[in-house]
């Protein structure tokens, strides 16, 4: 059924029919309203035998989502940026117990400075604890991942974040196609966890595990991951079959067949790229698009098979890896290593920067010109951050960054003398 939604009550409404048995989560922005609309339904007795826990810190949710998944119980959460980091300690415990537990993360970037606008700091921040991470690009792939992401997690008794980008996606109101909960119990199955915590059959969660052994439980991990790579597709395909529609796969491409230059990033700004491109096409560039859904597992041979006729590729990510420069086009390179292509990380939107068609249109004639410097920071104001350097430079105690930057930029009042 058609419906102009908000993106978070979109997913809301696909939580719930996928059945979850216990929700818990603490608010925080922008993924407040996904939870609020599925405490709602709760509430109204629309989602029926289900349990809403009201939790006093992302802590405590990712805790609880622990208990209520190893004793057998479909669970979902949601949370952002801070949030996320500060139930990090349970999030690596929830993978390495092999919880089945699916989370929404809306992206947002990560402080300090305070700041509580979108980009990709917060999940790729843990991109090594060990959970399936799937990004969508629009509110209908946010809605149908999820769907994916519990069928999925459960099948390899793995949790899975759903990654959907905050305000951009979260707030939006776009048309989507919900679907029906006939169709949703065709796909996604009654749970039958692959472990649970049974009187009847004691054993031990969560043991210390030394030497002897500790490498073997986290290689059964990567093991779990492999796994994800083919079955991510297989599912895509069952997916399209009961449903109607394409879902995103382990990446997509578009106009790529004869690019010779490929652009490649990951969530909601592919769309603008792709508005992009199709100009630039009419122009006559040949130039195309790499859009990633999963970036863990990260599909190595899905992405040297979609650049193995270009020339170059320039990497656009919305987060920084601080004193080296790009998540994702690290494993991008690692891809494609010996196939001889020039390539080019870009950081851009951290924080909510606006990534404008003009800038896009810019950078990706510089790339086939061979004009991009191999690490770029698009849009950002030299001026600014050259007067901080120098102010470091002439004297000591020149203050915190953020505010002595806000101040040239006439954002705060100045100091009165």
């Amino acid at each position: 059924m058609l419906k102009q939604i908000e993106g978070s009550h979109a997913v809301a409404e696909a939580v719930a029919l996928c059945r979850p048995e216990v929700i818990c989560a603490y608010p925080i922005s922008p993924q407040t309203h996904i939870v609020e609309g599925i405490g709602e339904m709760v509430k109204d007795g629309q989602l029926k035998n289900c349990e809403f826990i009201n939790v006093e810190s992302e802590f405590a949710a990712m805790s609880v989502a622990i208990g209520s998944s190893a004793a057998g119980a479909r669970t979902y959460t949601a949370t952002a940026s801070q949030g996320l980091l500060f139930m990090v300690e349970a999030v690596y415990n929830a993978s390495g117990l092999g919880l089945p537990i699916v989370m929404t993360v809306a992206n947002r970037s990560i402080g300090a400075p305070i700041n509580i606008w979108n980009d990709h700091s917060d999940s790729l921040s843990q991109r090594d604890c060990g959970w399936i991470q799937l990004f969508a690009e629009t509110n209908q792939e946010a809605l149908d991942l999820h769907i994916e992401a519990f069928k999925l997690a459960e099948e390899l008794s793995l949790p899975v974040m759903v990654c959907m980008d905050g305000f951009i996606l979260t707030h939006a109101y776009e048309r989507v196609d919900m679907p029906t909960q006939a169709q949703v119990d065709a796909f996604l199955p009654p749970y039958e966890p692959r472990q649970v915590l049974d009187p009847a059959e004691p054993v031990s969660i969560g043991a210390m595990v030394g030497p002897e052994a500790f490498m073997e439980v986290r290689y059964l991990a990567h093991a779990k991951q492999m796994q994800a790579l083919e079955l991510i597709p297989r599912m895509a395909k069952e997916f399209e079959s009961v449903f109607g529609r394409v879902i995103g796969g382990l990446t997509r491409t578009y106009m790529a067949d004869d690019a010779e230059t490929m652009v490649i990033a990951m969530g909601s700004v592919l769309g603008t790229i792709k508005d992009v491109v199709d100009e630039m096409r009419e122009q006559g560039h040949k130039i195309g698009v790499l859009g990633i859904t999963s970036f863990r597992p990260f599909p190595l041979a899905d992405v040297a098979d979609a650049l193995r006729n270009c020339k170059r590729f320039v990497v656009l990510e919305k987060s920084l890896a601080v004193g080296i420069g790009g998540i994702v086009a690290t494993n991008v390179r690692m891809a494609v290593t010996g196939m001889g292509l020039k390539g080019y990380t870009v950081i851009a939107g951290l924080g909510g920067r606006a990534i404008t068609k003009k800038s896009l249109h810019a950078l990706f004639v510089k790339a086939e010109r061979s004009e991009l410097e191999p690490l770029t920071f698009l849009d950002v104001d030299w001026r600014v951050i050259n007067r901080q350097l120098d102010r470091e430079r002439q004297k000591r105690r020149s203050g915190p960054a953020a505010e002595a930057m806000l101040r040239d930029l006439g954002m705060v009042a100045a100091k009165i003398a």
